[in-house]
């Protein structure tokens, strides 16, 4: 029976990207919960954030996770906190294969920099922020069925690995 493959890591890890190139080769659906509260409130990431806060975000994440795990098996990109908020992973691993994408923090930082649009990096030196991230975190992401190390690998090569534990591990 397929399940769920829930990819998790740091902003920057490669989630969506790597996400959106799996669903296609497993010719599944992708769900990017960052994009869904995006449209669904008018406005960015960053917006909510200082709109709202990130506790109010929180909520709407896990909510939007709720919804994708309950439909029909999907590739699912959480945002990169989402893995870190208490017994998230736990949940998810019941009807999910969840894959921490792992990066290094410099990596990541100077994967996600381009985009400018993830709020808990906004004014601060992006490496040390994602050494605190990660440090914050990592403890949660090791609760993944399987990690996938994405340094030094192009996102058709991460998702090859994300593919085949899929197939292996999850029904696909």
């Amino acid at each position: 029976m397929k399940r769920h493959v829930v990819l998790i890591g740091l902003p920057g890890s490669g989630k969506t990207t790597v996400g959106r190139l799996a669903a296609e080769q497993l010719q599944a659906g992708f769900v990017d919960v960052d994009g869904i509260i995006a449209r669904r409130e008018g406005k960015p990431i960053t917006m909510i954030f200082a709109e709202k806060g990130e506790a109010a975000f929180r909520e709407m994440e896990r909510k939007e996770m709720e919804t994708a795990l309950g439909a029909a098996p999907a590739v699912v990109a959480p945002g990169g906190g989402w893995a870190a908020q208490p017994g998230a992973i736990e949940e998810a691993r019941r009807c999910a294969l969840v894959i921490y994408l792992r990066a290094r923090p410099e990596t990541a930082a100077q994967r996600a920099a381009p985009e400018g649009t993830r709020p808990l990096l906004l004014g601060e030196d992006p490496v040390a922020r994602m050494r605190q991230l990660l440090k914050e975190r990592e403890p949660f992401y090791r609760n993944a069925h399987a990690e996938v190390d994405t340094d030094r690998k192009t996102p058709s090569q991460v998702s090859f690995e994300v593919v085949r534990l899929a197939q292996s591990s999850a029904g696909w």
